[in-house]
């Protein structure tokens, strides 16, 4: 009785020593984090009885085997310590902002080790060979820069290894095909050269094979591959492959997934891809394939998604590809195909993006392109297309983008077209459209989401409809080499938005209405070769960003607007063959210009016209006109002080006010060690760093001594028109890449907003590339910066939810960091798209005035297409 009490006693003061140094190594594991969540707070280090109850650490049998500490935001470093959990089974670290080198061996239970999304760096060489029962090994997405890891072929019951999205370079080691147990393996989005090791086909129960994105590499498709029998997905893309795809990879009966686009291979397609009746996506896209499509894939009657664009195929479009029962993407643009459209395409119901533009095809447009409004994304421009555009598109409701111009189109433009719900960008550009555009019919469709409508160059005729101008969103109107008559409607002051205005070729007639100063994001106005009297509106210097203007060979009349000589951001203008008299301004903008922008008018005159004004008749008169306009601008003057100065009183008293009744209120998207006082401390014109459209950028410190960079935004108050400003700032804080700018907290008050990001010690590319220091990025480097820049780009555009896209992407928004990686930076005004069309913040037209970048163009559906189309 006595051995059996003493035994269990030894075994209870055995589990509680146990416990007692796993709780040691957690509390050492705790000390090495910089910044943590509130979750932590549990790890009571004092404490050290109470750990198996601390968050995300779980036990059995008196030792710790699993801590779970995914997603908590949490940076620092680890301690090689973690390796005295001896029991560990589970370990996740996944999901925070952890740094430098990390260590994990010795560890004879440990199934499932996750530290991926962090930004741990340096190598993988541990001793594998300590970690005997790992089964997965998840290291996506971080820092890490050597080669890969050959000590992973240790590994014999891994079946999960994940190194991708890292800056892994050298060759992947041929010991690799000897995991084979191995289900997943990805190694894209790395540095890697070298050729694909043929023993990678002896992993037979792979099921999903990533090796594609900014590796680069030699030789082509290893046809051991075909081995893989059991592979679902299949992943090589954007990796410099060449040569001709492997007949073999037929034998891969149960793949679902082939992507294979965005490299170098040449040959045809092989028929024996038929073989894969399991298929549902098929992109080998963006390569150099020749050839017809083989008839074979008529088997393919599962395939939702077909990407050929961009090869050198030719011959006709299969009729079997208008029977895919379950086709919903098509892409074939930039080959070489000729004959006819398949009529039947579309007829299945279920297609919602067809891209065929681009090629040397013939016939008309199919009438079932749309049964059963599925269609969203219709490109077919660049063709040899003839004959009337289909009456049933004018009733599709779902259309987002719609492109048909370049085309040999005739007939009318289908009642209701213009006005689809959905419709983001219309483009019917060079064809032979005829008659006039029809009003409105259906008040149901009176707000659009119409970004872009492109009618130029076609015989169209009448009066501009009056329903264009409730086309709110409109950024880009085109009507230019047509037969548009009539007058310019006032209530083309309705389009705040329009950038660019192109009413150019026509027989438009009476007076510009002086309402078009309210477009006020117009960079671009061309109204020249019209039939329009009349002075020219004054009003038209309200627009600030005005970059082009051409009114030419019409018949205005009266003076220049002296007005005009104030718009700075001119810088190419036309008055030529008008009717248009008197002084030529010989300051401001206007004075910069030749003489041939003025050419045509003989009643202009002054020194840019070498026509010397003639004020001989009239002396008397002229003077007397000469002291009244005096009197007046003293007038003007002395009433123009009396309310500067009744401003500056009341903004004061304003001021006062808010400063006594309005505190400043900070948001933190998490632990952060500033307050409210901090950042304001810092916002002084000795800190200033930068400034821009947005803001004035300030350098600021942590209390800790970080530094960190204090943006104040300009015309964002919180009273300000976008009521939707706090709910995509809270959106923006939630962002984490390691090729995005962190936000890291919100600061405001009732009329000021602050964001503060982490500082980026470089600055910008533009600084670096421009500046006092420019020139001095080998290629290499730069190279890596467009890559890095590229990536946080993809994040923000395909990983984000809502998507968010940038709409100023430029060298000053691309900050580099201590290292030089990339940042992209300043996307705090950029729009949130929603899967189902319009984006929630449509408060101003983001970016540098006189760019639009291409993704704004795309409200609802944001294609691959859309870059090359």
């Amino acid at each position: 009785m006595v051995p059996l009490l003493l035994l269990s006693l030894f075994s209870l003061l055995n589990s509680c020593t146990s416990l007692h140094n796993d709780a040691t190594v957690l509390a050492s594991l705790r000390n090495s984090f910089h910044s943590t969540s509130p979750e932590l707070n549990s790890w009571n280090t004092s404490s050290l009885s109470s750990a198996c109850s601390w968050f995300g650490v779980r036990c059995e049998r008196h030792r710790v085997v699993a801590v779970d500490l995914s997603n908590l935001n949490i940076s620092g470093s680890i301690s090689l310590e973690i390796s005295g959990l001896q029991s560990l089974v589970n370990l996740s670290l996944a999901g925070n902002e952890l740094e430098g080198d990390i260590q994990v061996s010795n560890l004879p239970n440990l199934r499932h080790l996750n530290i991926s999304i962090n930004q741990f760096s340096g190598g993988l060489d541990w001793d594998y060979s300590s970690l005997p029962s790992l089964e997965v090994f998840d290291a996506y997405n971080n820092n890490f820069t050597a080669p890969l890891p050959p000590g992973v072929a240790n590994l014999k019951r891994i079946k999960y290894l994940d190194l991708g999205g890292n800056f892994f370079h050298g060759s992947i080691p041929a010991s690799y095909g000897s995991l084979v147990e191995l289900e997943y393996l990805s190694l894209n989005g790395n540095d890697l050269r070298g050729r694909i090791p043929s023993e990678l086909g002896n992993l037979t129960n792979l099921k999903q094979l990533y090796l594609g994105f900014y590796n680069v590499f030699e030789g082509g498709i290893p046809a051991e591959l075909g081995q893989l029998i059991n592979l679902v997905h299949l992943e090589l893309s954007s990796c410099g492959l060449d040569g001709e795809i492997p007949h073999q990879l037929g034998n891969l009966v149960s793949l679902d997934t082939l992507f294979i686009h965005t490299n170098f291979l040449s040959g045809s397609i092989p028929s024996s891809l038929g073989n894969l009746t399991r298929l549902v996506h098929l992109d080998l896209s963006n390569n150099a394939l020749a050839g017809e499509i083989p008839h074979k894939l008529a088997t393919l009657t599962g395939l939702s998604l077909l990407n050929l664009f961009m090869n050198r195929l030719h011959g006709s479009i299969p009729e079997f590809v208008a029977e895919l029962p379950n086709l919903d993407t098509l892409q074939l643009f930039r080959n070489n195909f000729t004959g006819a459209i398949p009529q039947r395409l579309g007829s299945n119901g279920r297609i919602r993006v067809l891209d065929l533009s681009s090629n040397k095809l013939t016939g008309t447009i199919p009438d079932e392109l749309c049964p059963s409004n599925q269609l969203k994304v219709l490109i077919l421009l660049k063709n040899f297309l003839f004959g009337p555009i289909p009456e049933s598109l004018g009733k599709c409701l779902n259309l987002t983008r719609v492109r048909l111009g370049q085309n040999y189109l005739n007939g009318t433009i289908p009642p209701g077209f213009l006005y689809l719900p959905q419709l983001n960008l219309l483009d019917l550009q060079d064809n032979y459209l005829s008659g006039p555009i029809s009003e409105n019919s259906d008040s149901s469709h009176s707000r659009t989401q119409l970004t872009q409508l492109i009618l130029s160059n076609n015989l169209l005729s009448g009066p501009i409809p009056h329903s264009i101008s409730n086309f709110s969103s409109l950024q880009e109107l085109q009507l230019n080499d047509n037969r548009f008559d009539g007058p310019i409607s006032s209530s083309i002051g309705k389009l705040r938005h329009v950038a660019l205005l192109d009413l150019s070729h026509n027989a438009l007639s009476g007076e510009i209405p002086p309402e078009i100063g309210n477009c006020a994001q117009l960079t671009y106005l061309d109204l020249s070769r019209n039939g329009l009297s009349g002075p020219i509106p004054p009003e038209i210097a309200r627009i600030g960003i005005l970059n082009y203007m051409n009114l030419s060979g019409n018949h205005l009349d009266g003076m220049i607007p002296r007005s005009m000589s104030a718009m700075r951001s001119l810088t190419a203008v036309d008055f030529s063959f008008n009717n248009l008299s008197g002084r030529l301004p010989d300051s401001g903008q206007l004075a910069y210009f030749n003489a041939s922008s003025f050419a045509g008018n003989p009643r202009l005159c002054g020194p840019v016209l070498k026509n010397p004004c003639n004020y001989t008749s009239g002396p008397v008169r002229s003077r007397r006109v000469l002291g009244d306009f005096k009197l007046v601008l003293a007038l003007g003057l002395l009433l123009c002080s009396l309310v500067f100065a009744a401003a500056a009183i009341v903004r004061a008293r304003s001021y006062r006010r808010a400063s006594d009744g309005d505190t400043w209120r900070l948001t933190a998207f998490g632990k952060v060690d500033f307050g409210a006082s901090d950042v304001l401390e810092c916002m002084k014109d000795m800190n200033v760093i930068g400034r821009g459209g947005a803001g004035v950028v300030y350098l600021g410190h942590t209390r800790a001594g970080e530094q960190i960079a204090v943006k104040r935004l300009m015309g964002f108050g919180s009273n300000g028109h976008d009521r939707g400003f706090r709910a995509e700032i809270r959106t923006l804080g939630t962002i984490r890449h390691r090729n995005i700018v962190r936000l890291l907290a919100f600061c405001s008050n009732r009329d000021t907003n602050v964001l503060v990001y982490e500082h980026m010690s470089n600055g910008s590319l533009g600084e670096v590339l421009h500046g006092k220091r420019g020139g001095f990025l080998g290629w290499d480097r730069r190279y890596r910066i467009a890559v890095e820049a590229a990536r946080g780009l993809c994040y923000l555009h395909h990983d984000c939810s809502p998507m968010i896209v940038h709409r100023d992407v430029k060298c000053g928004n691309i900050l580099l960091g201590a290292n030089f990686e990339a940042h992209v930076a300043d996307f705090g005004l950029a729009k949130f798209l929603q899967d189902g069309g319009a984006s929630e913040c449509m408060s101003a037209i983001a970016g540098s005035y006189g760019y639009i970048a291409p993704g704004t163009l795309c409200s609802g559906l944001c294609l691959i297409s859309f870059i090359a189309t």
